[in-house]
């Protein structure tokens, strides 16, 4: 395959993800942290740091806007729980 063509699909399944991350919002980051090892703050510094890697500066808070589809602390209000003492002792 060539690289342009994996390029686009590398592109399109990161699209993919961040639809299904958004229609999943009753998936908490610590439960993703536990059962995967990543959540939506990792993506969110991933996307900085490809962009970066390509030349464009991108500041923390637009890469998470980009992940979480909205400004992050409006997302924390509307859709993030106060984690549990199972979910806390599991992320420890």
């Amino acid at each position: 395959m060539d690289p342009a063509k994996q390029d686009s699909i590398d592109a399109a399944v990161l699209r993919r993800l961040l639809e299904h991350l958004d229609s999943r919002k009753d998936v908490q980051n610590i439960d993703l942290m536990n059962l995967a090892g990543f959540c939506r703050n990792c993506l969110s510094k991933w996307y900085a740091q490809a962009a970066r890697e390509a030349g464009v500066e991108v500041a923390d808070d637009a890469a998470r806007e980009r992940v979480y589809g909205m400004p992050y602390g409006e997302w924390k209000k509307l859709y993030q729980k106060e984690a549990s003492g199972e979910q806390k002792a599991a992320a420890k």
